[in-house]
């Protein structure tokens, strides 16, 4: 009720057809023009409003079809195609509630949207499109300032636990070097995060990143050198990276302090 009759009335409605549609004409398939929402059997004809029975159209294919039924007008798969069912989206729905349900046990407060209110919430803002961007404007409860001046977003980044090769191989395929089955020396793993304090040397200083472990006692970190012993765990290897964008975003226009 809320979607067909407050702010976002037919907002939900347009980003189901848009990617239903491929975003494209479904009679000529243009792209990056215009689209009208239109009705696959005009209202004229006794057609209904169900999303079932829309469709995008140009805006010279939408004149020319007039009060024509889709069969009518030369695409009679249209119908059967409006009423599939999005199967990427029943997947991720799934996978949504899935989620939800594990997380509302937890007790702590959840909050859920759809796409087309990110969407909305993201254009209101005036926010470039990025993940992180979508991830702040989930749901009712997005701010109605949201200043993202100088934020640099967290990326998480899938590495995998490495590989159960017994031995490194050459570029003829040949074995060239043993590779231990013990992954942990002096409590560390390789792809931990680590900070280290060095104190002498080369390389003094506080340097922070994802290690590469050696039976040494000397390790691989930011491509130095460093002690074992100067090392301290600030996340255990879990088979992501956790690195931040290079560079801080830059002030958005118009947009003011919360």
């Amino acid at each position: 009720m809320e979607y067909q009759q407050g702010t976002l009335a037919g907002y939900e409605v347009r980003e189901f057809l848009l990617e239903k549609w491929g975003r494209r004409c479904a009679y000529c398939g243009a792209a990056n023009t215009p689209l009208q929402v239109e009705h696959i059997v005009p209202r004229a004809r006794g057609g209904s409003d169900r999303i079932s029975n829309l469709a995008l159209a140009c805006e010279p294919c939408n004149i020319k079809k007039g009060t024509q039924t889709a069969a009518e007008f030369g695409h009679p798969d249209i119908q059967a195609q409006s009423r599939r069912p999005l199967k990427d989206a029943a997947a991720v729905n799934t996978t949504r509630w899935a989620l939800y349900g594990r997380l509302a046990a937890t007790g702590l407060p959840v909050e859920v949207g759809t796409g087309g209110r990110t969407k909305y919430n993201r254009t209101r803002l005036g926010l470039e499109k990025v993940h992180w961007h979508d991830a702040a404007c989930v749901g009712a409860s997005t701010p109605e300032v949201l200043d993202t001046r100088g934020v640099r977003p967290l990326h998480i980044i899938a590495t995998g636990h490495g590989n159960r090769q017994m031995a490194g191989l050459n570029k003829y395929g040949f074995p060239i070097r043993h590779r231990q089955r013990k992954k942990r020396h002096f409590g560390f793993q390789t792809g931990d995060i680590v900070r280290s304090v060095v104190v002498k040397g080369k390389y003094v200083g506080t340097h922070v990143g994802r290690v590469a472990i050696r039976a040494k006692p000397s390790f691989k970190l930011n491509g130095i050198d460093v002690p074992a012993t100067t090392c301290t765990a600030l996340h255990r290897a879990d088979g992501y990276a956790y690195p931040r964008r290079p560079d801080a975003n830059e002030p958005t226009p118009g947009l003011a302090a919360r």
